[in-house]
């Protein structure tokens, strides 16, 4: 009971391969596109109508031929299909493709017909002759009607040569590519004609020819070309189109693509264990890019924030600053109004001067017309050398943000830096190994460094190659002390920042002096041989 219960899941879970990308039903006589698609031959002919192709629809002799194949009958599927998408049917329309009234038959260039594949979204190119040059898929048929009877979908098959209500269909005639009743079979055969010798089958859907046919000579294909990766038949290896090319009978491709399918199934199977724990990574990794996005979205609009609030702020500064200016220039203004009214006929200045010069006693007048005469010397000045007290412009409180647009403009994700680049004229090794380098002219900045390396010249370890690590190096160089001597070095150095490492940067070779040697003579005591270290040492190609 549990093994056809796991069966009747897995047909079920199998539906969404059973269905045509176009109409979403499942397959009916589907074609094999160039791109290895599958599409029913119904729907295929729709498109290439709706793209302008006339003609081309496929091949009549596939077409159903029994008196219920009438347009009534697949109306239904037709109303239901989602065509392509009319940006691509444009696309192909403006290309050139389709018929259109004046097109001769035979022209210098011949038309190629392009097919937009619903599954791959690519224009396929189906050649000269449209669909009637594809291979009907036999194996997906046998497939869905497998598929349509341990899942009973679509419910009984009906006679599609009896009057309504049609009754349930006993026996399928390949040759007439109907199903009847018992009744309709005897009264579509009868006895003593040609139709009478039609062998009955099990009542179907889907009738198919009892082998696969080539499209080009309706013979029944027996080998298969590897170059063109095509099935042929006899007459299609001896054309010039395979000439040279690698072709196999249909039986060592049969045996030889078991096999592979074979062996990969087995693989899959046997590693259900591990694709259940890779879901549980993806899965895990789902949620972690879930939370991440989320996140970053926080983070960048925490900084945009930031970002205006310093504007804000520096907005409120300058305003204040403009607001004082603007203050300071009426009052000194205002003031300059009141000292020119002061001169006006009539006004307390002049009236006071006059009352004044009516004074005689010398020494009273002295001492009252020296203060004044002070303050109408200075309003003569200022009336002979007029200019006022104070700008009315504000043109030095224009705000140049040239660059500050720039930088806003150019506001984008921080990138990792670049791979480094070392420093051949800076770098060398004797007692000790010094690295130099630098990173590309428009790198992004890195915050460190690290820096790898490890000695070549030891023989290999088991498992991965390990290197030792210098974290978190400031600046471009860095100093590794105690080498081991008459060794050779491969070290490598990558960049940091907030968005992560960068791309390592090429493995440089470093070949440290040998040990200094000792010599010994008779009678004398061995004396170490005092290295000769040079200040930089060649790199190794």
């Amino acid at each position: 009971m549990a093994a056809k219960r796991g069966t009747k899941t897995s047909m079920k879970n199998m539906e969404k391969e059973l269905l045509c990308p176009v109409c979403q039903e499942m397959y009916k006589q589907p074609l094999v596109l160039p791109c290895t698609h599958n599409v029913c031959q119904a729907c295929a002919r729709e498109v290439l109508g709706q793209q302008g192709y006339i003609g081309h629809g496929g091949d009549p002799s596939s077409e159903p031929t029994s008196p219920a194949s009438t347009p009534s009958t697949r109306s239904p599927r037709l109303s239901r299909r989602t065509l392509p998408k009319p940006d691509r049917l444009d696309r192909l329309l403006k290309s050139g493709f389709g018929t259109y009234p004046g097109r001769k038959r035979g022209a210098l260039h011949p038309q190629v017909i392009m097919f937009p594949c619903p599954a791959c979204q690519g224009d396929v190119e189906l050649g000269e002759r449209g669909l009637a040059g594809l291979f009907r898929n036999l194996t997906l048929e046998r497939v869905v009607e497998r598929y349509r009877q341990s899942v009973s979908v679509g419910g009984a098959i009906l006679c599609q040569l009896c009057k309504p209500p049609p009754l349930e269909a006993t026996k399928g005639c390949t040759e007439c590519r109907a199903t009847f009743c018992n009744e309709c079979f005897k009264l579509f055969h009868p006895w003593g004609t040609q139709k009478a010798q039609h062998e009955p089958t099990l009542p179907t859907l889907s009738f198919r020819p009892k082998g696969l046919m080539c499209p080009d000579h309706k013979e029944e294909v027996t080998h298969y070309c590897k170059t063109c990766q095509r099935l042929v038949c006899q007459l299609c290896r001896v054309r010039r189109t395979h000439s040279g090319h690698k072709i196999t009978p249909v039986l060592s491709a049969y045996q030889a693509l078991k096999d592979k399918l074979t062996k990969s199934l087995t693989y899959i199977l046997g590693n259900q264990d591990t694709v259940q724990t890779q879901i549980c990574e993806l899965e895990e990794a789902v949620r972690h890019t879930e939370v991440s996005g989320q996140q970053a979205k926080e983070e960048v609009s925490q900084l945009v924030r930031g970002l205006g609030a310093v504007l804000e702020e520096k907005r409120a500064s300058l305003l204040q600053a403009i607001e004082e200016c603007q203050q300071e220039r009426l009052a000194r203004l205002s003031a300059q109004i009141q000292e020119h009214r002061s001169l006006l006929d009539g006004s307390g200045l002049v009236g006071y001067a006059q009352e004044v010069l009516k004074e005689t006693d010398q020494p009273c007048f002295v001492q009252a017309a020296k203060q004044l005469h002070n303050r109408i010397a200075r309003a003569t000045e200022a009336l002979q050398t007029f200019r006022p007290a104070a700008s009315s412009s504000f043109r030095h409180c224009q705000l140049d943000v040239g660059r500050e647009m720039k930088l806003l403009t150019e506001l984008n994700f921080l990138r990792v830096p670049e791979a480094p680049v070392i420093d051949t004229q800076r770098t060398f090794a004797y007692d000790q190994i010094f690295l130099c380098w630098r990173l590309p002219p428009h790198s992004p900045p890195a915050w460190h460094y690290t820096v790898e390396f490890r000695r070549t010249d030891v023989p290999a370890q088991p498992g991965p190659t390990r290197w030792q690590r210098r974290e978190e190096v400031r600046g471009t160089s860095a100093l590794l002390e105690n080498p081991d001597t008459g060794s050779v070095y491969v070290l490598r150095v990558r960049g940091c920042n907030k968005a992560g490492y960068g791309e390592y940067s090429e493995d440089v070779h470093l070949h440290t002096p040998p040990a200094p040697g000792t010599t010994r003579t008779a009678g004398t005591t061995a004396v170490p041989r005092m290295p000769q270290w040079r200040r930089r040492h060649p790199l190794l190609s």
